[in-house]
């Protein structure tokens, strides 16, 4: 039976956010949405407008929750992650703090070895080598850090790429997807041959609000369920073709034109120092929180048709 108890969504705008609002509507009736603009996603939604780089707003956003959901997204700069990420986490953590509030951070996989990228794990070495990986590494560590100190109770979510029906500024759908449902041709970037991992939003927003319901879940880190099939881009694109009567070719952005055309594109140049993610195989390994609690992602190819359905 759904509580009283507030949860506080940071970031209720963007994918996991919306996906996350309606999934906490099975444990909750009182949810509230925290962003610049937010939004309802259910109708009995609080909606709260709060520029998270300022302390004040963040204090008066996370008053009385009981859990906190750090799922914001920042523009894809890195000048900006290094200016506005460590801030950003200091907020919240301040704020979850004082309102003795649980802290579920939702994050990536950048802060993690690039040298293991063939089989990420929870115990995957945290040695990034990207200035973003880098910023990814120092705000989890600050959340760690309030953990090991008995400050703060939290927990670290991860994810691989996003993919799901509607998702926005995903990869995935951007260069695929939507231009696979639009008639024109796939577009991918480095190597077309390599697999790589995606998480499914649905899947990623039920299993991180279930999370908070398990005592057992609390100051640790979890991969996000994903499903253990690594398609190459060139298999999602064949899964595709064959639902929607299209072709199946893959146009391909070799690492050299990234570095030529990065000089004009302000996000090719942004994309470049995470090359490794694309040019490799690339597995999420999600074993934990499947032994664990026994939730499992879904088949891509069925994920795939619900974002072209």
């Amino acid at each position: 039976m759904a509580s009283n108890t507030l949860h506080t969504i940071l970031g209720s705008t963007g994918n996991i956010g919306t996906a996350l609002a309606k999934e906490l509507t099975a444990f909750t009736r009182h949810i509230r949405l925290v962003s610049r603009n937010p939004q309802k996603v259910n109708p009995t939604d609080e909606l709260f407008k709060a520029d998270l780089l300022k302390e004040k707003e963040v204090l008066e956003a996370v008053k009385g929750s009981k859990v906190v959901y750090l799922v914001v997204g920042i523009t894809y700069k890195t000048k900006l992650w290094q200016e506005q990420w460590p801030i950003i986490m200091k907020n919240v953590l301040h704020a979850c703090e004082i309102e003795k509030a649980k802290l579920v951070f939702f994050d990536n996989m950048y802060c993690y070895d690039p040298a293991h990228v063939g089989h990420l794990t929870e115990s995957s070495p945290v040695n990034p080598k990207s200035k973003k990986g880098k910023v990814r590494a120092q705000i989890a560590g600050m959340l760690l850090e309030k953990i090991k100190e008995s400050r703060i109770s939290g927990m670290i979510v991860r994810a691989a790429d996003f993919y799901g029906p509607n998702a926005k500024l995903s990869l995935l759908h951007e260069s695929v997807i939507n231009r696979m449902k639009a008639g024109k041709t796939a577009q991918w970037l480095f190597r077309k041959d390599k697999k790589h991992s995606f998480t499914y939003i649905p899947d990623a927003a039920y299993a991180t609000a279930y999370l908070t319901q398990n005592e057992s879940a609390w100051n640790q880190v979890w991969h996000l369920p994903t499903s253990k099939t690594y398609p190459s881009a060139q298999e999602v694109v064949n899964i595709l073709a064959k639902h929607l009567g299209t072709s199946n070719k893959v146009a391909v952005l070799p690492g050299f034109m990234v570095s030529i055309l990065g000089v004009f594109i302000p996000i090719l140049k942004e994309v470049k120092e995470l090359s490794y993610q694309l040019d490799q195989d690339y597995c999420f390994d999600s074993s934990k929180i499947e032994q664990a609690y026994g939730l499992q992602a879904i088949d891509p190819e069925e994920g795939l048709k619900q974002c072209i359905s």
